[in-house]
């Protein structure tokens, strides 16, 4: 496994990844027009270029032989929701399934934490869907703590998702 920097290149290899965890993540019962159209305008590789050329984003990808198999994206100068005071992102972490259990979720977000140190950032936060337990115990276990409440909108309906921060 190889940590590095996102590139151009990489951009429709993310689009996919995206759409494959997104989708493995959420869409439990079925794959419904609305939530198809969410995730075809979601993640497109000229939306994902958009990001890897913004300033704000950092875009740490862990790939192998076979290509990328996980990535983590900060955003800078995100002011986290309610009563934390922090305004760094962990805005994604995605590992494909097929590689859950072998460390690259924590390798990169050990990475992303020392590029954030580098920075002299503070602290950082994220947010989980209230019903992904595991994800949710993953960042209990890196030390993050629960924050507060929150949701993901998409169009007009409402999804809660837990606040999560870590202050170094």
């Amino acid at each position: 496994m190889n940590l590095r920097q996102a590139t151009l290149e990489d951009a429709s290899s993310l689009a996919v990844l995206s759409i494959e965890v997104w989708a493995d993540t959420y869409l439990r019962n079925g794959i419904s027009p609305f939530f198809a159209d969410y995730a075809l305008g979601a993640f497109t590789k000229e939306k994902i270029e958009d990001l890897l050329k913004d300033s704000n984003q950092l875009i740490i990808v862990s790939d192998s032989a076979d290509g990328i198999n996980g990535y983590v994206r900060v955003q800078w100068n995100a002011p986290a929701p309610g009563e934390v005071q922090s305004d760094t992102e962990i805005a994604t972490l995605y590992v494909r399934r097929l590689h859950h259990g072998k460390g690259i979720g924590q390798q990169l977000i050990t990475q992303v934490l020392k590029d954030c140190r580098a920075r002299q950032v503070a602290s950082v936060w994220l947010t989980v869907n209230s019903e992904n337990a595991r994800a949710i115990r993953f960042y209990e276990k890196l030390r993050f703590r629960r924050a507060g409440k929150t949701d993901f909108i998409i169009e007009d309906k409402a999804y809660p998702n837990e606040l999560l921060a870590l202050d170094f």
